[in-house]
């Protein structure tokens, strides 16, 4: 049977075509990449959730030897039952002071504002609110991806689908996916998701922690610190130890914006108050920094401040509020992948036996 008309018969071309072939499909996967991203965003913040299940199935079967399926449900279970707490038992506090916190806040902005336009700068309140409403927009290049219509509800409800589905059976996705990997990388994909999963787990471990730790401590400094030192409670210290503790989940810009949250709400009652939230502020935050950061740090991956402030930057721009809670454990990920590679071409470049 003869050559196919369209057979390259001389080797190098053959080869540069090959490479230019190569490079097309690079690019063209790059393409779909930037196209779906979106959706992978949310599919990743699925298998975030996923893994803080995991994480909870794990410590259960510690205690209880159950099935997977049972533990994965308690679990769950404990999930909801603390947003129902949330609900019916702090939402009628919590609700009530978030009724009134914009439009203390707004006031406060406004003061802000004034001090600086006395002070020469031009700076407009329309400024400072179109600036928040870019970054939540970002929310919307999300929700337009899966329906736009439900907005950042329907973003939430897909990753908590999505998340259910994979805790129940993560071996059955793993499986899937390494079919599409060529048979001899299947024992190092294996590997590196072992230990991607291991150090999720340990991250989002370590960060909820930081959460209860910091949201706890926010509350009972606000609530009875001040009386201690005459100057009676902060205002709604239950929805700032909230925020705080949410909030903690975005390291850098998470706690820079519960930061002036709890300040502008300080200073609503008075200088001295104001001042006393600056104080708390800054002892959360210390004890965060050099207590719960490198305890956690020890049992995770070590991830340098400033490249997490710039993955939050990028991905704050592109995708809103969910690529900044993201950002932090999407690198931790591609940190790892890497470290592993580099281990593996360690191991094969040192050699195993004695030299002659």
């Amino acid at each position: 049977m003869g050559k196919s008309p369209a057979h390259i018969r001389n080797p190098e071309l053959r080869f540069e075509a090959m490479r230019a072939l190569v490079w097309a499909a690079v690019v063209g996967l790059f393409v779909l990449a930037v196209y779906i991203s979106q959706s992978l965003l949310v599919i990743f913040g699925a298998m975030v959730f996923a893994t803080m299940i995991d994480g909870g199935s794990r410590l259960l079967d510690r205690y209880f030897r159950i099935a997977r399926g049972w533990r994965v449900a308690m679990v769950i279970v404990a999930m909801v039952g603390f947003l129902a707490w949330l609900g019916y038992f702090a939402g009628s506090q919590i609700s009530q002071q978030a009724a009134e916190f914009p439009a203390i806040i707004g006031e406060q902005v406004g003061r802000l504002l004034g001090l600086l336009r006395e002070q020469g700068f031009a700076i407009d309140q329309d400024d400072v609110q179109n600036v928040a409403g870019n970054l939540v927009s970002g929310v919307g290049t999300v929700t337009r991806a899966i329906g736009g219509i439900f907005g950042g509800f329907a973003t939430i409800l897909l990753i908590l689908i999505i998340g259910i589905y994979i805790a129940i059976d993560p071996n059955l996705y793993e499986r899937g996916v390494a079919w599409m990997v060529p048979p001899k990388q299947r024992s190092i994909f294996h590997d590196t998701l072992e230990h991607m999963s291991f150090t999720m787990r340990r991250l989002l471990a370590g960060r909820l922690v930081g959460m209860f730790a910091e949201g706890i401590f926010t509350w009972a400094l606000l609530a009875y610190g001040g009386q201690l030192i005459g100057i009676g409670p902060v205002p709604m210290a239950v929805l700032l130890g909230l925020l705080t503790g949410l909030l903690a989940f975005i390291p850098n810009i998470g706690a820079l914006i519960s930061g002036v949250l709890m300040v502008l709400v300080g200073f609503s009652g008075g200088t001295d108050m104001g001042l006393y939230t600056i104080f708390v502020y800054l002892l959360v935050q210390n004890f965060d920094g050099y207590v719960l950061i490198p305890m956690i740090a020890k049992k995770t991956v070590d991830l340098a401040p400033a490249l997490v402030l710039g993955a939050q930057l990028i991905f704050g721009v592109m995708f809103g509020i969910l690529g900044l809670a993201l950002a932090d454990p999407l690198l931790a990920m591609i940190k790892v992948g890497l470290e592993r590679r580099a281990a593996r071409l360690d191991s094969e470049t040192t050699p195993t036996g004695p030299e002659d």
